[in-house]
């Protein structure tokens, strides 16, 4: 495995596992559950913009991905969807680049 894609996996890890230590101690801290964290995505504009930045990369990045995986049949790469909606952009986008980096047979 070369060193790009051991970056692209490292980032992929941090991507999921630092953004929700800070998603869990809101939760923690407030008690409001997931719903109360949606609300706080909105809570003002600066939050909204992100919100919303993140929202079209995230459904960005999934045209791309589907739209490569028909092309080359590396159905594996289907997996950074999930990924992308679930834990977010940061671990989507790396996973993906890591699986699509992987050797495919043809």
């Amino acid at each position: 495995m070369t060193a790009l894609r051991y970056a692209y996996l490292g980032l992929a890890i941090w991507g999921a596992i630092h953004p929700m230590y800070y998603f869990l101690a809101y939760v923690r801290e407030t008690g409001t559950g997931l719903g109360g964290l949606i609300v706080a995505w909105y809570v003002n504009a600066s939050t909204t913009g992100l919100t919303w930045d993140l929202t079209i990369a995230a459904l960005t990045l999934t045209l791309w991905v589907l739209a490569e995986t028909f092309v080359r049949r590396n159905w594996l790469a289907l997996v950074a969807i999930p990924a992308t909606f679930c834990i977010g952009v940061s671990c989507g986008l790396p996973l993906y680049l890591f699986l699509r980096s992987r050797p495919v047979a043809a």
